[in-house]
């Protein structure tokens, strides 16, 4: 998302994504950028776009989190699927997001 003389643009390409995003796997990348600018639109009769803007990111990364998680040692981004000793699929729906304690939305790009 940038601002464009006033008025914010959606992300039109991975390549206008946020520098927290650009270490992520290529498909992650797209996942991210089709479920911000879904939540986006989505929103748009809010004023507060500062709010508008938080949500959409938000709901980029859980959107991101359902295929993806980060490994603690490497800092890399993997798909949930080849992590090695697979956890159950129901237990990583409802983790709780470490940075706010909340739980975190679903949203599928």
């Amino acid at each position: 998302m940038f601002n464009n003389g006033g008025v914010y643009v959606l992300y039109k390409s991975i390549n206008d994504l946020p520098k927290t995003v650009r270490n992520l796997p290529s498909r992650a990348k797209t996942i991210y950028l089709k479920a911000f600018n879904s939540v986006w639109e989505e929103h748009a009769d809010l004023d507060d776009e500062i709010a508008r803007e938080k949500a959409s990111h938000e709901a980029a990364w859980s959107a991101v989190k359902e295929e993806y998680e980060k490994d603690d040692e490497s800092g890399a981004w993997i798909k949930l699927e080849e992590l090695s000793g697979k956890r159950s699929r129901h237990s990583l729906k409802q983790r709780k997001n470490k940075s706010s304690g909340h739980l975190e939305t679903k949203v599928h790009a």
